[in-house]
């Protein structure tokens, strides 16, 4: 078992996978336990086990390396606080072939990771593949409902600035080998952005990235809260737009990526 302060793993061989690419599961976390210890359980129970589960401890205050580690997780530390920072830095220390992410609070299902390897090695030119979260704990059919709103429109509004679909940091996948091609044109130390809107914004014409609405995992309401956290949503959706259309404006993405299928390339 690593210690806690291990920073990228980098020196550590790759995992070992019985058949098919290596996969890492990326966990950030921060003073969430009681969550962690529910979602690596869920993953435990997979019918596709991960070759290695990395938690990132955010810095936390309350038993999260230790609940990880007992789970049998490696654990590494990033001590500047914010998704953005802990995401790159569980990405960096990953060593499978792929990479999937979600959060301490999600609820993968038993076929979550085998339907992602799925998708990403549906079609060519496929660098990462993301799913939609269910929204746990609400009462029937509001559930659905407010999932469906929150989702619909945050892949309607990020898909017309991006010019493809969104990745969700909750529910996706990606090709280990895209991530050391782009980690260096994310904006990883600025917490006050949504990583995985930024980590979208790096795809270049001749990839593509799915969004697989049927590719569904339950995660926690805490999302819907209303007041300073939704503003801060907000804010920071829009500084990670305005932030990546500095080097490219929305009619230019557009213009590359149509350009590139006229031309006949692909996807």
């Amino acid at each position: 078992m690593t210690d806690s302060r291990d920073h990228a793993g980098a020196d550590l061989p790759p995992p070992e996978a019985p058949g098919g690419p290596a996969v890492s599961v990326v966990v950030p976390a921060r003073d969430d336990a009681v969550h962690l210890a529910r979602c690596l359980r869920l993953l435990a129970a997979q019918t596709r086990p991960p070759d290695e589960i990395v938690v990132v401890d955010n810095a936390s205050s309350d038993g999260t390396a230790d609940v990880a580690r007992a789970a049998g997780a490696r654990v590494v530390f990033e001590p500047v606080r914010g998704i953005p920072p802990a995401a790159a830095t569980g990405y960096d220390a990953a060593r499978g072939d792929v990479v999937v992410r979600c959060d301490a609070d999600s609820v993968p299902g038993p076929d979550w990771i085998a339907r992602l390897l799925a998708a990403l090695g549906s079609r060519p030119g496929v660098v990462a593949v993301a799913g939609p979260g269910c929204f746990r704990g609400l009462p029937p059919g509001l559930d659905r409902l407010l999932s469906a709103l929150y989702i619909g429109l945050y892949v309607l509004t990020t898909a017309a600035a991006l010019a493809h679909p969104p990745l969700f940091g909750t529910n996706m996948a990606m090709r280990r080998s895209w991530w050391l091609e782009v980690r260096d044109r994310v904006h990883r130390h600025d917490p006050e952005l949504h990583d995985d809107l930024d980590l979208s914004f790096r795809l270049a014409p001749g990839h593509s990235i799915l969004f697989r609405p049927g590719l569904s995992v339950g995660m926690s309401p805490r999302a819907l809260r209303g007041g300073r956290p939704a503003v801060r949503r907000l804010r920071r959706a829009f500084r990670t737009i305005r932030l990546n259309w500095a080097d490219e404006r929305p009619w230019e993405r557009w213009q590359a990526r149509l350009g590139h299928r006229l031309r006949g390339g692909l996807p």
